[in-house]
Formats: C-alpha cells, sequence, structure tokens
C-alpha cells in the first residue's frame, strides 16, 4: 500500500532533483527522467493479476480526517487501466523528447521538471477516492499543463494557448469544486466509494441536479467537449511531446475518467444519459467536420482529438443505459458501449500518439506542418510513413487494425439504442446511427488527408527549408513501438478484454450489474451485420469525398480567421480585461490613505451591520475583574503615545511613539501574566522599529509634507469607527459567545496530547500546527517579494537583472560611530542568541519557542548590524537568508509529512520519555523538529528583510 503512495510522490521527488542535473551539463536531462514512468509502468503491469482477480487496493494515509479529507488511494479496473496509460505513454513520450529536444540548455530541465508534475499530478487524480485530494490534483494538471503548454514563453502564440487552456479548464475545476461540495452535503462524506453506497438515496435530493451539472461542466471543459473545445487546438503550440502526452493519453482523458468514475452515482438518471451522450455525439461530429479544413498537421490531429473524444464521451453516455436495466439481460447490450468506450480509449493512446509523434518527425526533418507545402515524403521517410499509414488507418477504423474493432463496437452501441425508450424520445434516438456514421465519413477523411496529402503526391522542395531526410532511430522508436500495438491488439484484443477492459467495465459499473453481463468478446468478424455495412459506406463515401475534396468548396475551403466560438472567446477576454482596468483605475488611485479608507470603511460597515441585525448580543461586563491602577496608567500612556503619532514633526519622534505603544502592550502581558506574550510583543516592537526607520530614511522630509498636509476628519471618524468595532466585538465576543472557551481544552489537552506544558507553543506547533506552517509560508514569500522589489529596476518595458541594474539603491549603511554602542554589542550579542537558543529549546515547557527564539537571534544580527556594520555581519555568518528561509520551510515541512510514514495524519507528533547519558530522563517531542524549520525559517525572513533594505549599495 505505501508503494501505491508512493507511484504519486515518486515523480514529484524528482522533479525536485532535477535542477541538480545542471552539475553534469553533457547529460541529458530526459535519460535520468526515463526510469520513473518506466518502473511505474512495470509496477501497475504487476497488479493486473490482482484486479483481474477483482480484487483492489486501497491505501489510507490520514491529512485532515476531522474535515473527511483524507489522502485514499484506490487501485481498480479504472485507475489500472488510466495508471498504465499515463505511465506507459509517459515512458515513451521522455524517450521521444530526448532526441526531439536535443539542445541541453537550461529550459530542457525545466520541461521534465513541469512534465513529472503532470505526471505525479494525473496519477493522483485517477487515484484518489477522496473527491477533495482529486479536485487538488485535478488544478495541478491545469497548472502544470499551462506551464507545459508554454513553454516556448517567448511565442505569443504559446501564450496565448496556455492561458486560454488554463482559464476554461480551471474554469471548469472550479465548477466541479462546487458539484463535489454538493455531493457532500447531500452524503456527508467525500469518499468516492462511501457515496457509491449511498447512490439510490441521493438522487432524490434536491442538489443532486446541480451537482450532475457541475460536475458535468468540469468534465467538459477539461476533455474538450463542444462549445468547451476551443482551447485544444490553441494548445498545439506546445512541443509536440507535450502533444503526444497530455493531448492523446493523459490531460484530455481526465474529463471522460471522472465521468466514467462517476457514473456508479449518476448513470440512473435520464438527465445524465442526455447530456453526456449528446454533447459526445456533437462534439464527435463537429470535430471530424473542422479536422478536414485545417492546412496545419497538428491542427488537423487537434480536431481530430475533439472528435475521438466526443466518441468515447458519447459511448460512456450510452453506456450508462445499463444502469436502467439492472440485472437484466438487456444491461449486456448497454454495457457494450462501456466496452466500446475503454477499448477505444486505449486504440486512441496508441494511435493518437503514434500521430502525433510522427507529424513531430515530419516538422524536425522538414521544418513546417503545412500540407500545402508537403508531399512526396514516402520514399524519403518510409519508416515514418509505415507508421503513419497504421496509426491513421487505426483512426479511420479500417481492418486489420484495433481502430477498426471499437469503431465496430461503437457502431454496434449507437444500433442498440434505438431500442432504449426514455423520455419518450425513442424517434430522437434515430439521430444516433445516422450522425455517428456521418462523422465516421468526416474522420476516414481527415485521417486519409493525413496521411497520403503529406507522404504521396509531389515532393516540394522549393517550399522547405530544410532538405527532409529520414528521423534518427532515437526520434522513431517510440512511435514504432506505439502503433505496433495496433496491429497487436487486433489479432490479439483478448490481451485486453480480461486484463483491462472488462475490471474498467466492472469498476464503471461498480456493481450494478452482475458478472456475467460484463463479459466481453472482441473478434473481427460478426457476419454480414449493418456494423459491416456501415462500415463500408463510409470508406465508400469517404473515399469520394477525398477525391471529390477540392471540387467542394464547403470542404475543401481554408478555414480563414477565427470562428464565432473563439471569437466569442477573444471579445470575452477583451471585455473583461477592459473592464476591470476601468473599475481598477476608480478606486486605485495610487494614495495609501484611499485603500485604508476602503479597507477600514467595508470594515466597519460589514462587521458594525453584523453585530446590529443579531440576536443576543451582550457585552457581559459584569463578568470583568476589576481595573488595577497599573493598568490605568499603562493604558494612558499609550493613548498618550497614539495620540501623539500624528502630530509628531519627524518620521523617527513618529516611529518613536508607535513603539511606545507596543512597549506599552508588553507590559500589559507582563501584568496578565502572559510571558510569551510580552517576549514576544518585546522583540517584535523592537525589530519594527529598525525596520521603520530602514525604510524611512528613503523618504522626504516630514516638515516638506506638514505645510500642505490639513485636518481630515473622515480619517478621524474611520478611526474612531475601526476602534470602538473592535472594542465592541471583544466585549461580545466575551459576553455572548455560545460555547465554552476553546481555552479549556487547551489547558487540559496540552501535555497528554502533545507532550508540551507551555500552552501557548503547544498551540503553534501543534494544535494549530496548520496555521503557523502557513503564516511561515507568508512570510517567505513577504521577505522574497521585498527582496525582488528593491533589487529590481523599471526600465521602458524591461526588467532588469540585480547586477546589470542601472539604478542604485541611495540609502547609507548601518552602522554606528557610538563606542560604547560597538563595544555593548561585543558582549550583548553573543548573548542575545545564546539566550535564543534556550528559548527555543525550553519553548515546549517553558516561556519561548521557535517563533521568539527566532526574532531573539535575529535582534541579536541586527544589534552587529547596526554596531559594527553589516559587513561583519556577513563575514562571520556567510549566509544566504533566502536560502535559509527555503530550509526552514522544507525542514517543516517535512517534519509535518513524516507522519504519513507512521500511517498518521499530516502534522501529527508524538513524543515520549527517554533515557540519555549525562542528562538522565529526558523528554524527547518531534514537535521540536517543527520548531526547528519555523525558528530558521524566521531568521531567514527577518535577515533578509534587514539586509534587503539596510543594504550598503
Amino acid at each position: 500500500m505505501a508503494v501505491l503512495h508512493a507511484s504519486i510522490v515518486i515523480p514529484f521527488l524528482l522533479a525536485v532533483l532535477i535542477p541538480l542535473i545542471k552539475r553534469f551539463p553533457r547529460f541529458h536531462a530526459g535519460w535520468a527522467v526515463l526510469p520513473v514512468p518506466a518502473a511505474l509502468f512495470v509496477y501497475f503491469l504487476t497488479r493486473i493479476p490482482e484486479i483481474q482477480a477483482g480484487h483492489s487496493t486501497v491505501a489510507t494515509v490520514g491529512w485532515m480526517p476531522s474535515l473527511g479529507i483524507n489522502i485514499t488511494l484506490v487501485l481498480d479496473g479504472l485507475s489500472l487501466l488510466f495508471a498504465l496509460l499515463i505511465t506507459g505513454m509517459g515512458a515513451l513520450v521522455v524517450l521521444y523528447s530526448i532526441f526531439y529536444l536535443q539542445k541541453r540548455t537550461e529550459s530542457i530541465r525545466s520541461f521534465y521538471i513541469y512534465l513529472l508534475m503532470f505526471m505525479g499530478a494525473m496519477l493522483g487524480v485517477v487515484l484518489s477516492d477522496n473527491l477533495m485530494v482529486l479536485y487538488g490534483f485535478w488544478e495541478l494538471t491545469s497548472i502544470t499543463s499551462f506551464l507545459l503548454i508554454a513553454f516556448w514563453h517567448r511565442r505569443e502564440r504559446s501564450r496565448y494557448g496556455a492561458l486560454k487552456s488554463m482559464l476554461i479548464t480551471v474554469f471548469g475545476g472550479l465548477a466541479m469544486f462546487a458539484g463535489f461540495n454538493l455531493l457532500y452535503v447531500m452524503s456527508g462524506t467525500y469518499s468516492i466509494r462511501d457515496i457509491f453506497l449511498q447512490a439510490g438515496e441521493l438522487s432524490s435530493e434536491p442538489l443532486f441536479l446541480p451537482a450532475m451539472l457541475l460536475i458535468l461542466l468540469g468534465a467538459f471543459t477539461k476533455s474538450a467537449q463542444f462549445p468547451f473545445h476551443i482551447w485544444l487546438p490553441d494548445a498545439m503550440e506546445a512541443p509536440t511531446p507535450v502533444s503526444a502526452y497530455l493531448h492523446s493519453a493523459t490531460m484530455v482523458k481526465a474529463g471522460l475518467y471522472l465521468v466514467a468514475r462517476l457514473s456508479p452515482v449518476f448513470a440512473g438518471q435520464s438527465e445524465w444519459f442526455w447530456l453526456v451522450s449528446l454533447c459526445g455525439l456533437v462534439t464527435l461530429l463537429y470535430g471530424s467536420f473542422k479536422a478536414i479544413k485545417q492546412t496545419d498537421l497538428k491542427a488537423l490531429l487537434a480536431f481530430s482529438t475533439i472528435s475521438q473524444l466526443g466518441l468515447i464521451m458519447c459511448l460512456l453516455g450510452l453506456g450508462s443505459a445499463a444502469a436502467f436495466f439492472t440485472g437484466t439481460e438487456e444491461s449486456v447490450f448497454y454495457s457494450l458501449a462501456t466496452a466500446a468506450a475503454v477499448f477505444h480509449l486505449i486504440n486512441h493512446a496508441v494511435f493518437k500518439g503514434t500521430l502525433f509523434m510522427v507529424v513531430g518527425i515530419v516538422d524536425h526533418e522538414t521544418n513546417t506542418r503545412d500540407l500545402r507545402k508537403l508531399g512526396g515524403l514516402m520514399s524519403i521517410m518510409p519508416v515514418t510513413f509505415s507508421a503513419a499509414l497504421i496509426g491513421a488507418f487505426s483512426m479511420a477504423g479500417l481492418p486489420p487494425f484495433s481502430g477498426f474493432l471499437s469503431k465496430e463496437m461503437f457502431f454496434t452501441a449507437v444500433l442498440n439504442i434505438r431500442e432504449f425508450n426514455i423520455w419518450s424520445g425513442q424517434a430522437w434516438l434515430m439521430l444516433f446511427p445516422v450522425l455517428a456514421w456521418i462523422a465516421s465519413v468526416f474522420t476516414f477523411v481527415y485521417s486519409m488527408i493525413l496521411v497520403f496529402r503529406t507522404f504521396t503526391g509531389k515532393l516540394q522542395p522549393e517550399k522547405l527549408d530544410k532538405v527532409p531526410h529520414e528521423a534518427p532511430a532515437g526520434l522513431l522508436f517510440s512511435p514504432v513501438l506505439l502503433v505496433s500495438l495496433a496491429v497487436v491488439f487486433a489479432f490479439f484484443p483478448k490481451l485486453l478484454t480480461s486484463s483491462l477492459i472488462e475490471p474498467a467495465v466492472a469498476a464503471i459499473h461498480s456493481g450494478r450489474l452482475p458478472a456475467e453481463n460484463l463479459h466481453v468478446s472482441i473478434q473481427f468478424w460478426h457476419g454480414w451485420t449493418p456494423e459491416i455495412f456501415m462500415t463500408m459506406g463510409v470508406v465508400a463515401a469517404g473515399a469520394l469525398l477525398y477525391r471529390g475534396f477540392s471540387r467542394l468548396r464547403i470542404l475543401d475551403r481554408g478555414w480563414s480567421g477565427r470562428d464565432s466560438l473563439n471569437r466569442l472567446y477573444d471579445l470575452g477576454i477583451r471585455a473583461l480585461e477592459g473592464g476591470s482596468a476601468r473599475f481598477t483605475n476608480l478606486y486605485m488611485t495610487g494614495s495609501n490613505r484611499h485603500y485604508l479608507l476602503y479597507i477600514f470603511g467595508f470594515f466597519i460597515f460589514a462587521l458594525g451591520s453584523t453585530l446590529l441585525g443579531a440576536q443576543g448580543i451582550t457585552l457581559g461586563m459584569a463578568d470583568y475583574a476589576p481595573v488595577s491602577p497599573y493598568e490605568v496608567l499603562i493604558v494612558a500612556v499609550m493613548l498618550a503615545a497614539a495620540i501623539a503619532v500624528p502630530f509628531a514633526r519627524s518620521r523617527v519622534n513618529a516611529i518613536l511613539f508607535t513603539g511606545a505603544v507596543g512597549y506599552m502592550v508588553t507590559l500589559l502581558f507582563v501584568l496578565f501574566r502572559a510571558p510569551d506574550l510580552a517576549l514576544t510583543q518585546m522583540i517584535v516592537e523592537t525589530v519594527s522599529v529598525i525596520l521603520f526607520l530602514l525604510c524611512f530614511k528613503f523618504l522626504p522630509k516630514l516638515k516638506k509634507e506638514r505645510e500642505k498636509a490639513s485636518f481630515k476628519w473622515l480619517n478621524l471618524m474611520i478611526a474612531v469607527g475601526v476602534g470602538l468595532t473592535m472594542t465592541v466585538i471583544a466585549l461580545a465576543a466575551m459576553g455572548s459567545s455560545p460555547f465554552a472557551p476553546i481555552s479549556e481544552f487547551f489547558l487540559k489537552e496540552s501535555y497528554s496530547l502533545a507532550g508540551g506544558k507551555n500552552v501557548v507553543n503547544v498551540i503553534l506547533v501543534d494544535f494549530r500546527g496548520f496555521d503557523t506552517l502557513f503564516e511561515i509560508m507568508v512570510l517567505g514569500i513577504a521577505s522574497l517579494g521585498i527582496y525582488g522589489l528593491v533589487h529590481l529596476r523599471m526600465e521602458p518595458g524591461t526588467l532588469m537583472p540585480p547586477d546589470k541594474r542601472s539604478l542604485k539603491t541611495t540609502g547609507f549603511p548601518l552602522r554606528s560611530n557610538d563606542v560604547i554602542l560597538r563595544t555593548m554589542s561585543k558582549i550583548a550579542a553573543p548573548i542575545m542568541v545564546i539566550f535564543s537558543i534556550y528559548l527555543f529549546f525550553a519553548g515546549h515547557n517553558h516561556p519561548g519557542g521557535g517563533f521568539i527564539g527566532a526574532l531573539m537571534t535575529s535582534a541579536g544580527l541586527i544589534l552587529v548590524a547596526i554596531s559594527l556594520g553589516m559587513d561583519t555581519v556577513r563575514r562571520f555568518l556567510p549566509v544566504n537568508y533566502r536560502i535559509l528561509t527555503a530550509v526552514g520551510l522544507l525542514i517543516a515541512i517535512l517534519t509535518a509529512a513524516g507522519s504519513f510514514a507512521f500511517g498518521a495524519p499530516f502534522l501529527s507528533h508524538s513524543f515520549g520519555h527517554f533515557t540519555l547519558p549525562i542528562l538522565g530522563d529526558t523528554e524527547l517531542a518531534t514537535a521540536v523538529l517543527f520548531d526547528l524549520g519555523v525558528y530558521v525559517a524566521v531568521v531567514g525572513v527577518t535577515m533578509n528583510i534587514i539586509f534587503t533594505i539596510g543594504g550598503d549599495e
């Protein structure tokens, strides 16, 4: 079971290690990547006997069990089929890419990083049982495919295609996410297997149909169904290995997988049948017609892919009719449609992957994909021609290739559906065989165009940029091996029926049908059946259309410009960009004062109106402890310092007054016996004062601004409103809460559950560890943002790197000439660092912790920087603080994920007592490792910001 989780993790781990290959400049990164998909493919092959026997593998690792979200992976017939496609095609594509992308540059490593991340995400999609985990991987496929499609990012069309694909698929993904949550509302679980058990009860829920529509929207956008297909042709700007992988076997099949996986939930609904089957049929017909009008080989393959995806989607819809005849003999006819969908899914990966690679070879050897410039390549590239011929004939459904078998099963399915009576629409069902036959004719035509217009006819060397020749063996190996499967599967279909097709069909119907109704028999000859006559008609009509292609203007006319759907998309994007720009310009005035007015004004309105409209709000002031004179004095000083800030005549005085407010808060924490908070507040104030001084040194003198300044009543109203709102919220929260204080749970369970007596630190690293993890991530991003803003200088249309920027920072070095300060810092700084280490180790049971210790360390280093100069810190501590931040984040994440190795949820910690030499009985807790990550990350963030803003340049 651990291997199943490793199959997803391994691609991501290797993606992290790929940058190390730059140490070996002559070594092509593809050779390091190739063993991963190959080994995973072999592993999944070894699981076939177990799946064939009717057993499935379930592996669970706890992640967020309280929310019902665990990383549960299921390997059954359906997920095994897709896993084999993902890894098998991945291995062949990686091998092909080694010879296709021969330039050993940094971008090649990026290519394989994106490819491995995509592979891991796709495996996560098809293996996940939890809907939320599936959604996470689903969106990751959209992001990584965006990066792959935009691999040649200097090309405008590549960027356009990548953005288009991501916008459309992410839009569908968000709709799918909403549908998943509706399923959770109805079923109370995110587990797909558990939802299957409630399928009969869910159909009567009012949210059932909206959930179905939203989920189908996600599936249709991902699998390029009409009218969401428009992203796929533009995605052909990607390198050919990407097209061969994403757009033949993996990404575009994700929507098909989702429809197949959730069929047990929705297949019994007539809406599901009509939506899936009709959408697939329309896509099939539209894509096949558009394909014959293309002059670019990859565009032709793009529309043929749309057409074939529609065919499979239609078959899945027709197969859902079996749910209406559960346990009856009639279900055999409709389960045949599901078997045909699974079989054609395999065939499509075989012939379309081959054809994409063939087109890549033609482009690689001739520098063009334009059919108007090609021709006569058969004698020059005989091996490529043979692979193209077999692949195209299989796509056209011609014998003796495997595509013929699945196409015959498709004809059988559309003929059988005529007998299916649903919604009294039996007459409409006659459209299925008619439209299927017409689309098959167009499929035959574009298959012939692909082969014969490229490889036969007259060679036109004057239109080519290079002299064509046969591709090297490395480029030919993958397509030749792949296309040979079209022959093997045709003559030996039993290799697939019992091992892959029947288990996948059983998983799709998930117990609805008896095992005997799921038997699949595939053979070439069934006698003189209607399907044979339909095929003969396809060949005859297709041959006539191909021969008369140039005489039929509606077919031969080039598709110039953009069709209406693409124009609608472009207009929509321009309208959104223009509208958002105009709306943004209304409030983005460049004034920080305006932005704060918007934020605080909305804050007052939203929370104030909520408080006024809420019932049962009491302030409960009678329950508060009496106020001591010390508290009154501290609050008075705090108020005086706060009031003095806007009247300060210099920024230094304003900073000191602000710091005084913070230090008064520190004294309040001391009075309230909260040493952790007091210590944290004190160090934060100290570092903040220094940071403000560093930032304000670049600004003009405050007096020049005050000459034109006037008192602003709106500022006063907003300030008073925020203060009153927060005061009332705090009082209402303490006086009106219907729940028992959660502090009682923390105080009671801090040691028994987390092994720590310091409740504050235990909350940070254990009970609320997610919050802490995300907080240090945000801090890390903020520090990198500050570094980027300071070290990048805008010039007309260009971002200049730090080593080439023409503008220098005008700041002055941080260094004091005070002899006393310089002398005392040499003593105080080491003491502060040593004390910070004590705070770190003591924090789990006493005041302290990683966050406080890191701030104390930073304060000591800042003291050295101020007194002795930053060069002194760099000399004695030569650390890249940006890398230190990354190391801290990595320690925290690896510690949090380490619980997976013990079958515990993410961020689970353990503790125990051990007898150590010298120390004796000692308590050790894994939370300290997580706290170490926090310590290192916060030191890196703080010092990166200080060194960036207060640099000596």
